[in-house]
């Protein structure tokens, strides 16, 4: 945990921006994998771990600001769990650290809810993203209309939750301390000849030796084209590139997410420098142009026309490069956002509503193929934390489909495609931090980028 101070500062500004009202936060539970006694590992609702800070399953908080009162609801350990798992702290001592003077055994939340909603009082509570909560909200509020999953209260955790203090950014860099660890141990030890399994179990093994795991599944294929390929059963062969994407999480569960696209024999062929070039020169500018004030947006777009300047360069697309990207041509290379928020959560805060947190009133979500899939669109703010992810992509299937539909074919060389149906997929990510001039990429080392980095790391 961090210091009491922390989480009590951040319950108080919690407070005095929604100024009234009853608040419910739930933790989560344990979940079985097969059968009951037998876990996943146990993940704190992010949200809970905001505010109180306590990392065990089985609690509930409350914030009433009209009594000023604060009580977090769970049970002591019996005899039987300590023979189980030890002797614990009690919940009042785990309370007290995160400034919390009362507690309550979990049984009463249901009266102490009932309570107040039969009072007149509205629940305001957060989306849930678990069965067994939204089945404990259902028989805690037994009349619907006492509760609402309440949009200032999301708005209000959003606004806060967004700008990362000081010490959740040594958090941050912590995790990508592993994640450097995670990405040269990948590079050097890659052959061809191994399956994908062998350097994904070890990149997650590194993970759990030095933090609390990997942030989200591991992705690391020779079929790079699959933006989320978590199958990991390929042989890699001799001409192939390997991409990984992955991140770690620090002790007290903030996120990396990085990525990088390398050799599997170590050396890039001609062709494949040309395209990693192309995505490597869109990051380093992505990166150059972020700063507070800017919508993330428009960034992704200037991106994007770095991309389809690069490929019409390759031969790959022709005509007007602005004209190509207003239209979306370049989506078929490009299909996805340019990044997203990054914290407690990998995809920062998505539960609360990916239009909620990427957005705003005057940034609404397109409805063009690839620009859709943009999840930060909203004017970047010092303190925000964000990905830098961008990519170019030969997916056979979309190249195919918009052929066969004659789609941009003013924009798209089709016949030079057939060189590429094989290629794979180019994506770099590195974390930024929006600073109060600009921006900075996090880690306290970095992680090997250009093709020469990549290529001396490999070897």
């Amino acid at each position: 945990m961090f210091e009491e101070k922390t989480y009590t500062e951040r319950r108080q500004e919690l407070k005095n921006y929604l100024k009234k009202g009853f608040y419910l936060f739930l933790g989560n539970k344990e979940s079985p994998m097969n059968y009951p006694s037998n876990t996943y590992k146990f993940r704190q609702d992010s949200n809970f771990l905001y505010y109180f800070g306590i990392d065990e399953p089985d609690l509930a908080a409350i914030i009433d600001i009209d009594n000023d009162d604060e009580i977090i609801f769970g049970d002591d350990r019996t005899i039987d769990d300590i023979i189980w798992m030890g002797t614990q702290a009690s919940l009042k001592e785990k309370a007290e650290e995160c400034g919390v003077k009362k507690t309550a055994g979990f049984a009463l939340l249901t009266g102490f809810v009932n309570k107040a909603a039969a009072s007149g009082r509205r629940i305001n509570y957060l989306p849930q993203y678990r069965a067994e909560n939204s089945l404990l909200l259902q028989t805690l509020l037994k009349d619907s209309s006492a509760g609402q999953c309440s949009q200032d209260f999301i708005k209000a955790v959003i606004r806060q939750r967004s700008i990362k203090s000081p010490e959740e950014i040594e958090q941050i860099e912590n995790a990508l301390e592993i994640s450097y660890e995670m990405n040269t141990a990948a590079m050097k030890l890659t052959k061809p000849g191994m399956h994908e399994s062998a350097i994904s179990g070890i990149i997650e093994g590194i993970s759990l030796a030095k933090g609390n795991g990997v942030s989200f599944p591991v992705i690391f294929t020779v079929r790079g084209e699959t933006l989320h390929n978590h199958y990991h059963g390929n042989i890699m062969k001799e001409g192939d590139l390997a991409l990984l994407d992955s991140g770690a999480e620090s002790d007290l569960h903030y996120a990396s997410d990085i990525t990088r696209t390398f050799p599997v024999n170590g050396k890039f062929s001609e062709k494949q420098k040309e395209i990693y070039n192309i995505v490597l020169k869109s990051q380093v500018n992505a990166i150059s142009i972020c700063k507070p004030g800017r919508k993330f947006k428009e960034i992704h777009l200037e991106t994007a026309k770095i991309i389809a300047s690069g490929l019409k360069d390759a031969g790959i697309m022709k005509g007007s490069t602005d004209d190509a990207v207003m239209a979306g041509a370049h989506a078929l290379f490009f299909p996805h956002g340019l990044g997203h928020m990054l914290g407690l959560d990998v995809h920062d805060m998505e539960g609360l509503g990916e239009n909620l947190v990427g957005y705003s009133e005057e940034v609404s979500r397109s409805d063009q193929f690839g620009l859709a899939y943009l999840r930060l669109a909203k004017e970047l703010h010092t303190g925000f934390v964000t990905t830098i992810e961008p990519g170019i992509y030969f997916i056979p299937a979309l190249i195919e489909k918009w052929k066969a539909d004659n789609k941009h074919t003013n924009f798209i060389n089709y016949n030079a495609l057939e060189r590429y149906m094989d290629f794979g997929g180019i994506r770099i990510e590195d974390n930024i931090l929006i600073t109060e001039t600009g921006s900075r990429v996090l880690g306290r080392k970095p992680i090997p980028k250009t093709i020469e980095e990549v290529e001396l790391c490999c070897r």
